[in-house]
């Protein structure tokens, strides 16, 4: 495959016609909003993924105020985990008599009155370690939050507004998928329709939550474009060069955790310098280099000089560390984790994988997942990225010069967030924090790694193309696709099954 042509797809037209390819992605679209807004309504408020932590920045950006400091939380956000929050993910059920969690807006005032002023004592004491994460997200949560009022949505179901934005964010996702697919894979129908066809199913349960990740794959994935079109073209323009600035601002400030993204990131703008330099054309180059480094290198400055004045270091992170009760480790216990021990390694990756893929939520206290599902999320994830490294090595199978530099960004980026993340594993001593804990001392929150969706699933289906290489029947891809998607949705609905009768969710209210 040298010139990077599908020897199954050999023979047939190399794309559909644009009107009709439009037409599916807009269905894409359609149906991803769908699936978000279906599993979104039927998880009651508010998730154990902190997601009261990111309502309470949400509401406060959406009043104007900016934190400066680890604030208690805002007296109007203070109300919706009282009325509205359930026990159901961290409590077990049987710490209840009738092993239920009666709405509290669905009792006597009077009954509920004595409870709920209680409750509001303890949540108004609660501090928001999460103050100091970059804002990106909050304003646009805080201005749908302000528009949802405009339309007369409040208590509830202005709750659910606020979380059903994702569904947008999730709509937009898709089609950034199939721009980087048709961008990298234009001769390819399959990787090409592949990608946005997953991402508009993906059982990531971030998308039915309200906080900061579910933007980072949106904005990564236009910087991934922007830097894809940079190192191809033969002399970026300045235009190229402020989009992709941008795009990489907008995913520095939109989650802290996307640091190691920028860190590759950086790495091939500087490869494609030392290219111009080598050609002579590096001067010519010049007003893209500069676009580029003031778009992205401003408004990353301006926030780390923010939390360096209001927070007391330049990622706002050592607070949060402090609240939650960290310390470092010395340099000589680093190498007791048990991460360097081969069943400490796999635990640390295969439940990455999992929470990469399906997410962190705990219902009774117990994780929101079946083992089995898990593990073929985990096996399928290792398996194809590495028919897709072995091919891209390969002289006999690898893709064309344009389409391998891109997947070698998208195994660069993928691989520098995990890293990022066992080497926070390792660097603290977690004390009696429940998540992570001394007992199990692994940053596993696969949403800290969701900036590199996009990426990934192109280097995932590329291994699986890669696979059916032999198969000359062409209708072996699509049913492989169809297959996927239906075990995404069948084993979704199964493991939150138990969610949609719940009294506390938007479909009863």
């Amino acid at each position: 495959m040298q010139n990077g042509v599908n020897p199954a797809e050999a023979g047939q037209p190399a794309t559909f016609p644009e009107s009709q390819e439009r037409r599916i992605i807009f269905l894409l679209c359609c149906l991803a909003a769908v699936h978000v807004f279906v599993f979104s309504a039927a998880v009651p408020f508010f998730s154990n993924v902190d997601e009261q932590i990111h309502f309470d920045l949400a509401v406060k950006y959406s009043q104007g105020h900016l934190p400066r400091k680890l604030e208690t939380l805002s007296a109007e956000t203070v109300f919706y985990p009282v009325v509205f929050g359930s026990h159901e993910f961290l409590w077990p059920s049987n710490d209840f008599p009738t092993e239920k969690f009666p709405p509290p807006w669905t009792q006597p005032a009077e009954k509920a009155a004595a409870g709920l002023l209680a409750t509001e004592a303890e949540w108004k004491e609660i501090k928001n370690y999460e103050a100091s994460q970059p804002p990106l997200y909050y304003c646009l949560a805080g201005a749908w939050w302000r528009l949802g009022k405009m339309c007369g949505f409040h208590d509830g179901h202005l709750l659910y507004w606020l979380r059903f934005l994702n569904m947008l964010i999730v709509a937009a996702l898709v089609w950034m998928g199939f721009a980087a697919a048709r961008l990298v894979f234009p001769e390819s129908r399959f990787l090409r329709l592949g990608v946005p066809a997953l991402l508009a199913f993906f059982p990531q349960s971030a998308f039915y939550s309200i906080q900061n990740d579910v933007l980072s794959p949106l904005c990564f994935g236009a910087a991934f474009i922007g830097l894809v079109r940079w190192w191809q073209a033969e002399i970026p323009g300045a235009r190229l060069g402020a989009a992709a600035g941008l795009a990489l601002a907008a995913t520095f400030l939109t989650k802290i955790s996307n640091l190691p993204l920028l860190a590759v990131s950086g790495l091939v703008v500087l490869f494609k310098i030392q290219q111009l330099a080598k050609a002579g054309k590096l001067r010519a180059a010049g007003p893209a280099l500069a676009a580029l480094a003031l778009c992205a290198g401003l408004p990353m400055i301006a926030w780390l000089a923010w939390c360096k004045l209001n927070f007391g270091d330049f990622t706002g992170t050592a607070a949060k560390i402090q609240v939650l009760g960290w310390t470092h480790k010395p340099f000589a216990e680093w190498w007791h984790h048990p991460i360097f021990t081969l069943h400490g390694f796999w635990t640390f990756v295969s439940t990455l994988l999992a929470t990469f893929w399906q997410g962190e939520f705990l219902w009774h206290r117990r994780p929101l997942a079946l083992p089995a599902v898990d593990m073929a999320y985990a096996i399928s994830s290792v398996l194809f990225v590495s028919v897709a490294v072995i091919a891209m090595l390969s002289r006999s199978t690898a893709p064309a010069a344009r389409q391998r530099q891109a997947l070698w960004f998208c195994f660069g980026s993928f691989v520098a967030a995990m890293l990022f993340l066992g080497f926070l594993s390792i660097l603290y001593d977690f004390h009696d924090c429940f998540y992570p804990s001394r007992a199990h001392p692994y940053f596993t929150s696969g949403r800290l790694m969701l900036g590199t969706l996009i990426p990934f699933l192109l280097l995932y289906l590329y291994g699986l193309d890669r696979l059916l290489g032999r198969v000359k029947n062409g209708w072996i891809r699509p049913l492989v696709l169809i297959g996927m998607i239906s075990f995404m949705l069948i084993s979704e609905t199964i493991i939150d099954a138990r969610l949609f009768p719940n009294a506390y969710n938007w479909f009863h209210m």
